[in-house]
């Protein structure tokens, strides 16, 4: 006889599976920049509508495209479980439930492609509602997310692909709230993700799988580098991730005080150069991974800095 409390377990189980399919915490964190984005050119808040559609186009997009992300890679990932190279680093942000479910055998391909298949189409049809442009930035990122999966044993390069890829959300929440907003902003918007994009999230990802992808040939930037100019790499494209944040912040729509200005500068200061600088002396995986982890904050914080610095401007008047 079944214990009652069976299916119940089972079924957070199979949920967790997806979620981890989806990198899910990861997706959650990367909700505030198109939030931020959006703030920053806009200078206030939008409609109920935008961002209730804004808020659910952009959770599902990034789900599928994480989603995406697994499902390309399957065969490579098959590679790593069956070659014994595959880490568990339950630490790891991207492993907070099971990483790679797929080539694991927890979760059938097949069901991997129809949660993707899902998840897309509600993006698309939320896309749609916020704008043509928006379309076209979502289906742009999806074929740019392929092809940086299937560039690991092609180019190091690939690297410059995952920029561009981070950055539509960003560019796509502007879109949705002015379809003509100003070429400068974009272009330094663009250069803000980009940056961040690699030196926070992308080269620390790539350092954290260095062992495996020797093993295997992939080509990523650590590997054909090494440690060294990786870190240096890094550092540098987190400095510049920060001053261009900080003059966004003081210059964008709206005139933003000295309060976001600095919280902006001090913000960086923590959570991006400062484990970058530990990484970069220490060279050690345990850094790296706290740098990553520290770097998805990022636009969570700034976000919260301009919220309160919004909220407070408007109870003032």
């Amino acid at each position: 006889m079944k214990k009652a409390g069976m299916p119940t377990r089972a079924f957070f189980s199979n949920v967790k599976l997806f979620l981890a399919l989806s990198r899910t915490t990861h997706g959650l964190l990367d909700l505030a920049t198109p939030a931020l984005s959006a703030l920053l050119w806009l200078g206030a808040f939008p409609s109920p509508w935008i961002v209730a559609v804004g808020l659910l186009t952009a959770f599902s997009g990034y789900t599928a495209v994480y989603a995406l992300n697994d499902l390309v890679d399957y065969r490579t990932d098959l590679e790593r479980v069956r070659t014994g190279l595959l880490k568990d680093a339950g630490d790891y942000l991207d492993t907070v439930f099971v990483r790679h479910p797929l080539a694991r055998g927890s979760l059938s391909f097949r069901k991997g492609l129809v949660w993707a298949a899902f998840w897309a189409v509600l993006a698309l049809i939320g896309a749609s509602l916020l704008g043509p442009v928006c379309v076209v930035l979502f289906l742009g990122g999806v074929m740019l997310e392929a092809i940086y999966c299937l560039m690991l044993k092609v180019s190091h390069l690939r690297v410059l692909v995952s920029g561009l890829v981070k950055t539509l959300g960003g560019i796509a929440a502007v879109f949705a709230v002015d379809p003509t907003p100003s070429p400068l902003f974009i272009l330094l918007l663009f250069l803000w993700l980009f940056f961040w994009e690699i030196g926070g999230q992308n080269l620390p990802a790539d350092w954290h799988d260095i062992e495996e992808d020797s093993e295997l040939g992939h080509r990523t930037i650590p590997v054909r580098c090494g440690a060294r100019a990786t870190s240096a790499l890094i550092l540098l494209s987190l400095l510049m991730t920060v001053g261009l944040g900080t003059y966004l912040l003081s210059t964008a729509t709206g005139q933003f005080s000295i309060f976001c200005t600095g919280g902006s500068f001090l913000i960086g200061l923590y959570l991006l150069v400062q484990p970058a600088h530990q990484a970069c002396r220490s060279e050690a995986a345990i850094d790296v991974d706290a740098l990553f982890a520290k770097a998805s904050l990022y636009p969570l914080a700034l976000l919260a800095l301009l919220l309160a610095h919004m909220i407070s401007s408007q109870a003032a008047k």
